[in-house]
């Protein structure tokens, strides 16, 4: 097995052990467990568990990036459930991992984890404009947006600890979200920066 391999036998190692226990206790043992390798071949390749920790959650936010992506043809708001149901994917897919990087006051939050979510956060709001035809967003059009994120997030940290709704409903609902937070936008600014969701 290459290197590169058995690195990411082990970040899915610790990601199927997330899936029972939060992040900050799975250990090295159980890690080299769940992977049947020694202790020593874990340290070869990861300092210890922080490390090891942070290239999990890594791995979900590339897979959020990933995700957002998934562009497809049709309408803006076609385009936006597309998005949206990539989102939902991958957050479903690493549910423990999710949560434990979004949660307020995870311990397995760092500056360096926190800067890789604004990376997403950023660039869902660049697909928006983009699948939006939107070139020059107002200040105002931007904070919409990035709160429409904030709820995003909320959202899927609900859902995945609850699922009290079913999955197949959610990316309609938020797109919905989105179309009215942007037309109560639009009447607020008299550019009209929010037409796009009549035309959709």
């Amino acid at each position: 097995m290459s290197p590169q391999a058995r690195r990411e036998e082990l970040i899915a190692a610790a990601l199927e052990l997330f899936g029972s226990r939060a992040p900050e206790l799975v250990t090295v043992d159980d890690i080299v467990a769940r992977a049947d390798v020694s202790r020593p071949l874990f340290y070869r390749y990861f300092s210890g568990i922080r490390e090891l920790q942070v290239a999990a959650l890594k791995t979900v936010t590339d897979g959020l990036i990933d995700g957002l992506a998934q562009m497809q043809e049709g309408t803006p708001l076609e385009r936006l459930r597309g998005v949206v149901r990539g989102l939902i994917a991958v957050a479903d897919e690493y549910q423990a991992g999710y949560i434990a990087l979004l949660r307020g006051g995870s311990v397995i939050a760092t500056s360096e984890t926190d800067a890789v979510v604004d990376q997403v956060r950023d660039r869902a709001v660049e697909l928006i404009l983009e699948a939006t035809g939107v070139s020059e967003p107002s200040p105002l059009l931007l904070l919409t947006l990035r709160c429409w994120t904030a709820v995003v997030e909320g959202t899927l940290l609900s859902w995945l600890q609850e699922r009290s709704v079913p999955r197949e409903q959610l990316d309609g609902w938020l797109v919905d979200q989105l179309v009215a937070m942007v037309a109560t936008t639009g009447r607020h600014e008299p550019a009209g920066t929010a037409a796009w969701v009549g035309g959709s």
